[in-house]
């Protein structure tokens, strides 16, 4: 498929989307939206791909939200549909069985941060700035915001960047739990890239486990959490990697990792 607004780069077991509009800070409209959902199902249809990054072309922004001017010119109806199409989106990157690492260089705001909450978790540059600043616009988060980031940072937390749609900086991101490492613009992606490479040499059965029980196990009580990484468990053993990885362990070799999502 070709796009119009992203580019999508396969290398090893590594893909990774680059939102490409930098003269709009990489906004996201219906199309971008669409376009990343696609994107998301060629990662997923491609059995080699153990990763992926998710980043925006230029120094300045990851993503600085919803585009304004085709939201401004919405009705209600196709207000919902629009947010609905972000939410599909959104849930695409959060359900994909490999992990999905943001890589925010720049701006995160409204929808940008919204689109980096869905991926399993952030590294992001010096520069960086995050905020949900809807309410500024009469609005609220229309793509997730109000529900993966209380989750991530507790509910007051999160009512008070959602009420007073505050920017924080990439360190007090970094302190409230919203990324995992903060880097030198010019070391982002490089630190992205190792980090990705150091999932990508694990199993993919085995990661794929752990994110999708370590994902619905929020969602239920903790004794049914349990039971799901009981089950989780069972299915990693059925898989070769279990027994190459604790083959290489006792044979102090580097394990080769050939297991697959389809058995």
């Amino acid at each position: 498929m070709a796009y119009n607004n992203i580019i999508l780069e396969m290398e090893g077991p590594i893909a990774t989307i680059t939102l490409n509009r930098p003269k709009s800070l990489n906004a996201l409209n219906t199309e971008v939206l669409n376009e990343l959902f696609q994107a998301a199902k060629a990662v997923e249809a491609d059995e080699t791909i153990r990763v992926l990054i998710l980043t925006g072309s230029g120094d300045k922004a990851f993503a600085a939200g919803a585009d304004i001017t085709e939201l401004a010119e919405l009705n209600t109806l196709q207000g919902k549909f629009f947010v609905a199409g972000g939410h599909k989106t959104m849930s695409r990157f959060q359900s994909l069985p490999i992990p999905v690492i943001a890589a925010v260089n720049g701006f995160a705001l409204g929808g940008g941060l919204e689109l980096a909450l869905s991926c399993d978790f952030i590294y992001a540059s010096e520069n960086a700035k995050f905020g949900l600043p809807e309410i500024t616009l009469g609005l609220i988060p229309g793509f997730g915001g109000t529900q993966r980031l209380s989750r991530i940072i507790g509910k007051n937390m999160a009512k008070e960047m959602v009420f007073t749609g505050k920017m924080i900086t990439a360190t007090e991101a970094l302190g409230l739990g919203i990324v995992n490492q903060v880097f030198p613009a010019d070391q982002l992606m490089d630190a992205v890239t190792k980090t990705a490479r150091s999932i990508a040499a694990k199993g993919s059965v085995s990661l794929c486990m752990a994110k999708q029980t370590i994902n619905r196990g929020l969602d239920v009580d903790l004794a049914t959490a349990c039971q799901m990484e009981i089950d989780a468990f069972a299915l990693c053993m059925a898989s070769p990697d279990a027994k190459e990885g604790t083959h290489a362990f006792l044979e102090k070799r580097k394990p080769e990792f050939k297991g697959n999502l389809k058995g």
